[in-house]
Formats: C-alpha cells, structure tokens, sequence
C-alpha cells in the first residue's frame, strides 16, 4: 500500500515510514477496527509495546466483560486449587 500525503501536510512533521506504520495502527485499534495483536503486528512491534504506546497516548485497552468471563474460567481450569479460595 502507497499512501502519498500533500506537501503542506508534510512540512514540519517528522513522518518517517515507522511513525506512520505506528499512528494508522493506534488509530485503528482505539477505533476498534484492528485487534490488540493485529495492532502491534500492523505497529511492526511487539504486543508488549504496543500496549506501552497505547497507554502513552492514554488509549483504552479493548478488553470487554466477555473476555473477564473467558479469563477467569481459563483460571479455574489451569488453576483448579484457586477455585475455592
């Protein structure tokens, strides 16, 4: 993908491919358009960091009560001792 961006936008803003690759990828996941891992992937970084730079730039991780539920029955079945706890 070639994306071509007018002088006047350009001029005054240090837009190296990285940055770029970075801003269309955190702007895509807090829109909810690209998940956490196609985020870093898209980011050409890991998950790790890409967490990091969602949380500079104050971005709300995705991370619904479906995926809480999902969680914690993965606890109870890896970790069975921590269920009557």
């Amino acid at each position: 993908m070639k994306i071509e961006l007018p002088d006047k936008i350009g001029a005054g803003v240090e837009l190296t491919p990285q940055r770029v690759k970075l801003e269309t990828a955190t702007g895509l996941y807090a829109s909810g358009a690209v998940t956490l891992g196609q985020g870093a992937e898209l980011a050409g970084i890991s998950q790790t960091d890409f967490l990091h730079e969602l949380g500079k730039r104050k971005i709300c991780v995705n991370y619904a009560i479906e995926d809480l539920q999902h969680d914690l029955r993965m606890i109870e079945v890896l970790h069975p001792e921590l269920k009557n706890r």
